[in-house]
């Protein structure tokens, strides 16, 4: 049963203008003018963060603890799929990570905030740019943590949370400790001679070069990780050639690799830029090997975790979420800001639903209601001074350290 919350409609209204008006990284002004309309007779705004982002601050009654908002803002290019009086505008760009939600969960509880002064502390409301980056792109929180806005400050938490598919509405789940993996991203550039097809001995085939390292990389990663570590390796895209009657000059492949703990991901790393050095060597090739995106784990703060199993069930129902996840977010640079904690958002009905970056993913809107609920009752427990408090509490369920965690399927995210 999915509990009622009050003054959800008018924030519905705005996740479904945001959602028609979507916007790629870097380029979120409309969405930055709607907030920035928004909170600005509420709060303290501050427009043109990290180009397009804004920050808001929202005073208690007395000084005293501080925490930080993050919602993201940017859509992700994907045309929209589904058929509602909503469903975007912008040809081929959807808000198909949920972002619009988290930007409207955010205003929401900054709302409520604003409405109901804590009784000391502050409170930095952050919409974030350029979650969602191509291949060689500083992400938006890099760009945010460069800014005049927050650069150097410190906050007792950061809070942020993600639309989660696998979750139904009304649940918001708790990671014991990481809560998105850490992501590298990489481009293998194949050299080779080009000739022409009927001399193939005239040329090196730059596209036969390539597919050997494709295939030695997935059989290298396969046999280079221990069955219990979590890793994803995938190989995204292949491109190469100028024409079907010519040896080819160049092909190229780009991919990901998905780690949880630095060890792995140091050796790993290792591993897939040696067997396409050596392969390429041993075919007289040339190659460039580029890494790129590199993204540490979101890790969270177990006294915030802690604080999270002790003050939701109040508010939403906690799922213990005990198989960590393979998806990434740049919500893990912010952890430099101070001790973080990310959540996952249930956002499924009875309908069921698309999985994350799908054009036909949708939310149950009830979720909105759910996540203020959520993320306020965290900002002012934190406010309040309980986080001290949560410390000595136990997790339900936390495993030893060096316990290995169980692996589950999980649906596809940032």
């Amino acid at each position: 049963m999915v509990q009622a919350y009050e003054g959800v409609d008018d924030l519905v209204r705005l996740r479904r203008q945001l959602h028609q008006h979507p916007e790629l990284r870097f380029t979120e002004k409309q969405t930055a003018a709607v907030l920035a309309d928004r909170l600005a007779p509420i709060a303290r705004v501050r427009s043109g963060v990290a180009g397009t982002g804004l920050v808001a601050e929202i005073e208690g009654r007395a000084p005293g603890p501080s925490v930080l908002l993050r919602a993201d803002m940017d859509a992700y290019p994907v045309q929209d799929a589904k058929e509602v009086p909503w469903a975007s505008g912008n040809p081929g760009v959807c808000h198909a990570c949920g972002h619009d939600v988290h930007m409207s969960v955010v205003a929401g509880v900054a709302a409520r905030l604003a409405a109901d002064p804590p009784a000391r502390g502050t409170v930095t409301v952050l919409f974030q740019p350029a979650e969602e980056i191509p291949f060689g792109e500083d992400s938006g929180a890099a760009a945010v943590l460069a800014d005049a806005a927050l650069r150097g400050r410190r906050f007792d938490a950061v809070l942020g949370l993600h639309c989660w598919p696998d979750l139904p509405v009304g649940a918001v789940g708790v990671d014991r400790e990481t809560a998105m993996a850490a992501k590298d991203a990489f481009r293998v550039e194949v050299l080779g001679r080009a000739a022409h097809a009927a001399t193939p001995a005239l040329g090196r085939d730059a596209i036969l070069g390539l597919a050997g390292i494709v295939n030695l990389l997935h059989a290298g990663v396969a046999r280079s990780r221990n069955p219990h570590e979590l890793v994803a390796f995938n190989i995204g895209t292949i491109a190469g050639g100028a024409s079907q009657s010519q040896v080819a000059e160049r092909a190229e492949a780009t991919g990901t690799l998905r780690t949880h703990d630095e060890a792995t991901r140091a050796r790993l790393k290792e591993v897939i830029e040696r067997i396409a050095r050596q392969q390429a060597a041993a075919l007289d090739l040339g190659l460039r090997f580029t890494w790129a995106n590199e993204m540490p784990p979101v890790r969270n703060a177990a006294p915030l975790v802690a604080l999270a199993h002790a003050e939701l069930p109040a508010v939403v129902t906690v799922a213990d979420l005990t198989a960590p996840p393979l998806t990434t977010d740049d919500f893990a640079l912010l952890g430099a800001l101070g001790p973080s904690l990310y959540v996952k958002l249930g956002v499924t009905g009875e309908r069921g639903g698309a999985p994350l970056h799908s054009g036909a993913f949708d939310v149950d809107e009830r979720c909105i209601g759910a996540g203020v609920a959520a993320l306020d009752r965290l900002t002012r427990a934190v406010l309040a001074g309980r986080l001290a408090e949560a410390e000595t509490a136990d997790v339900p369920g936390a495993r030893a350290a060096g316990a290995a965690p169980a692996a589950t399927s999980e649906a596809v995210g940032a």
